[in-house]
């Protein structure tokens, strides 16, 4: 489970530490920052500029046609108005409204009037004509064959919206948007029609309301005229009057996000916009530009997403990039190849210097040139020629005395147990038969050739068959009173530990435990890793160690080679000690602890990186 994360840490650590190992690295880093730096300046300059002008130029020409478009509607109003005024027919009209219920001609003449104003114009759906003092109307509508002039009876007029707004208007007229709703007050308002024009007819006598004139206007004339508001996608058109209620409305969806939105509405009557200003819409920034008719109040908003007017930034800035990161391959190959020009004579160096600490001493660089790294390579040359013979003399020096030093403390170890031994083959046989005395001396000539074979370092499983020889000579020596116990798993007996190391330990155990009482005692050996160190233990049940004479076992440990004396009470653990820190290194080592139930515990540790690892 915590092999990925060590080895995430580890390749992150790889890559952090890459730039700063080799020279090249560092040059190719500095250089192709300088040029990523530059390219990338550039281009984000060129960015800011192309949308800086792309905003001034979407503003600049969306006002221009906006402003047209505006005229173009306003132009089209007027016109509606100018139809609703009778002009010259004015009295013939007022009088054929005031006489309509009581003469027919009256009425005839009012549906001649109607159907002219229908036929006048292509965009008009339907006509109404609401007779205030009978308070019926008369309406046609387009239809397949004919158009027809009907009459209906109607109290609920006066109560309608619009009606009020026109009577109530200095200019006699009120235009109701169909846009939201299609309720008219005379119905429900057909498809394609969005937008209601009111005018109020007063007698030029009294100046008392006789007559409504209602057009219901499809949206042929005004898609046309919106048509010519360019659009690409994102972009939006909205007409609102003076009250802000919309007349043109191209995503309804978009409109009621809009409407519902404080910050728009507010934007649209605000002194400061002038004619612009910025909303953050439900799927991204716009820049809302807008117009404003002088005489009526229309205004014809246009929601432009800034994704649009950035395209041809982003177009460019994405050429650029491309044009950058070819140019940054080429000079990064460029300065590959300068760098690696300028750096290889110290890579050379650096290699050769590599060998030399290695200890391959008759290293020799190549010189070339004159310039300082030709010095350098120079006096290292020189530098390892005079070198050479004195380090190689005292590296073979200390390699021939670690050796002796490992020969000599085998040789120490063995003459103490061979004495034990032949005591006891002495003692067995002048006790007993010959039979256990050929197996005391078969397990005695075992042991010796387990002593005497090269190897300075065996597995676990060799070293406890030879604890076992070593054992059942003791035995015949004490009998019942010494036994042995053992605590090892089946995975660690391939385990590389010194040889003779276990049995020095039991050894010991069997000096200063056995021989010291006359009561059993257990020698019990146990094997288990502690975190990254194998961990050997001999431990016994004897008299145990006193503090003090612990204390100077221990500090006989850290005395110099050349500083110990020759005292034979601790020189077999004390080489031991040596033995393992000369094989494994200096985080090896032997420890000794005394147990407070009685007894002594011995533990030999053994770097699972060095010969403590797993085989």
């Amino acid at each position: 489970m915590h092999i990925f994360p060590q080895w995430l840490r580890r390749t992150g650590r790889r890559l952090r530490e890459a730039p700063s190992r080799r020279l090249v690295n560092k040059l190719i880093l500095l250089f192709t920052s300088i040029i990523i730096l530059i390219v990338s300046s550039l281009t984000f300059i060129a960015y800011k500029i192309i949308e800086r002008e792309s905003v001034a130029n979407s503003i600049a020409s969306n006002r221009s046609n906006l402003k047209l478009v505006n005229q173009n509607y306003a132009k089209y109003m007027g016109e509606l108005e100018q139809l609703s005024l009778p002009q010259i027919d004015y009295d013939p009209l007022m009088r054929a409204i005031e006489r309509e219920g009581e003469d027919y001609a009256s009425r005839l003449y009012l549906e001649d009037y109607l159907r002219s104003l229908f036929y006048a114009r292509s965009d008009l759906q339907s006509i109404y004509l609401y007779l205030v003092d009978e308070r019926k109307y008369l309406y046609v509508t387009r239809e397949r064959y004919n158009v027809t002039v009907r009459a209906a009876l109607d109290d609920g007029i006066p109560e309608q919206a619009w009606y009020k707004r026109a009577m109530a208007d200095p200019h006699n007229r009120s235009v109701q948007s169909l846009v939201l709703s299609r309720e008219t007050g005379y119905g429900t308002a057909p498809e394609g029609v969005y937008m209601a024009y009111h005018r109020v007819l007063r007698s030029l006598k009294d100046r008392q309301a006789r007559a409504v004139l209602s057009f219901y206007v499809n949206d042929s004339a005004k898609n046309a005229i919106m048509a010519d508001i360019p659009k690409t996608e994102g972009e939006h058109a909205i007409l609102l009057d003076a009250d802000d209620t919309p007349f043109h409305v191209d995503d309804l969806e978009f409109y009621s996000a809009a409407a519902g939105d404080e910050d728009f509405v507010s934007a649209l009557h605000a002194e400061e916009a002038k004619e612009r200003f910025n909303w953050q819409g439900p799927d991204g920034r716009y820049l809302v530009v807008e117009n404003v008719d002088e005489q009526d109040g229309w205004r014809l908003v246009k929601p432009i997403p800034f994704s649009e007017i950035y395209r041809t930034a982003v177009e460019a800035r994405r050429i650029s990039l491309w044009i950058g990161l070819g140019f940054l391959a080429v000079a990064v190959g460029l300065v590959i190849l300068t760098s690696n020009a300028i750096t290889r004579p110290l890579k050379r160096l650096s290699k050769e210097m590599s060998r030399f600490g290695a200890g391959d001493f008759e290293t020799v660089t190549e010189v070339r040139g004159r310039d300082e790294i030709a010095y350098l390579s120079k006096h290292f040359n020189l530098m390892a020629r005079r070198t050479n013979e004195l380090i190689n003399e005292r590296y073979k020096m200390k390699l021939t005395e670690q050796s002796a030093i490992l020969k000599a403390l085998e040789a120490e170890i063995n003459p103490h147990f061979l004495y034990n031994a032949l005591q006891a083959i002495s003692t067995k046989a002048l006790k007993s038969g010959n039979d256990d005395v050929a197996d005391m001396v078969d397990a005695l000539a075992g042991t010796l050739r387990y002593c005497i074979s090269g190897k300075d370092v065996v597995y676990l499983n060799e070293e406890l068959k030879h604890v076992e020889r070593y054992m059942m000579l003791q035995k015949a020596r004490f009998g019942s009173r010494v036994a042995m116990s053992y605590d090892i798993g089946d995975e660690l007996l391939q385990l590389s530990i010194p040889k003779l190391s276990i049995q020095s330990l039991v050894e010991n155990a069997i000096k200063h435990g056995v021989e010291k009482v006359q009561r059993p005692v257990t020698i019990a050996v146990s094997v288990y890793m502690e975190e990254d160190r194998a961990v050997i233990a001999v431990r016994d049940d004897g008299p145990g160690i006193a503090p003090d004479r612990l204390r100077e076992v221990l500090a006989s440990f850290e005395e110099a080679w050349g500083d110990r004396s020759d005292s034979g009470e601790r020189i077999g653990l004390r080489n031991l000690d040596a033995r393992l820190k000369l094989l494994f290194g200096g985080e090896a080592g032997l420890e000794i602890e005394a147990l407070r139930s009685g007894g002594t515990e011995l533990r030999m540790k053994i770097p699972a990186g060095g010969g403590g690892r797993l085989v």
